[in-house]
């Protein structure tokens, strides 16, 4: 009966904690192994994207912002403040600046 290898993970490297700075490079690792690939948008989403936002800056509605920062998919809340068109940027109530190119879901709260 051949034996079946079951791979513990990063969790077999748990007794090197002891060791001086192995901690952070551990976390380290998980971070960069936790990241993915930019989401590529099809006509149709950019057409959605672009009526949300039209809705959310005419009716001055609260939104859910999806974007794409450094591997990750963060989410963020508020209202979309001002459309920066020269540096394409998305500014909310928040003040945050978000990429125009990184959003990939504005979802309209109620």
């Amino acid at each position: 009966m051949p034996s079946v290898y079951v791979d513990r993970g990063i969790i077999k490297w748990a007794a090197f904690d002891a060791l001086n700075g192995y901690h952070s490079m551990l976390q380290e690792m998980q971070h960069r192994l936790g990241k993915k690939a930019k989401p590529i948008l099809s006509d149709d989403d950019y057409e959605t994207l672009n009526q949300n936002i039209q809705l959310a800056i005419k009716e001055k509605k609260e939104v859910e912002l999806k974007y794409y920062s450094d591997g990750y998919i963060k989410v963020t809340y508020g209202s979309v403040k001002k459309l920066d068109f020269p540096n394409r940027l998305v500014i909310l109530d928040t003040l945050e600046k978000i990429p125009a190119e990184d959003i990939i879901t504005l979802d309209v709260l109620s």
